[in-house]
């Protein structure tokens, strides 16, 4: 398995553990008073992965086309 497809993997899992996280953050706050802060900021983590790995797949077809521009 290349690079690319590894991360868009990794992407996808991070996806489907940030999207239970923030069901499983938002189940917590609504049945307690006060939640701990720790528990609102959870969902944090993912999404800072899902950013990376987001901001990766989006320039790879940049550096590819200017890659093949520069070599033919």
């Amino acid at each position: 398995m290349n690079w690319s497809k590894g991360i868009r993997q990794f992407h996808r899992w991070t996806s489907i553990a940030f999207t239970l996280s923030v069901v499983l953050v938002t189940a917590v706050v609504v049945g307690q008073e006060e939640p701990a802060i720790w528990i609102t900021l959870t969902p944090l983590l993912p999404l800072g992965l899902l950013l990376v790995t987001g901001l990766y797949m989006f320039v790879l077809p940049y550096v590819k086309r200017r890659r093949a521009a520069l070599e033919g």
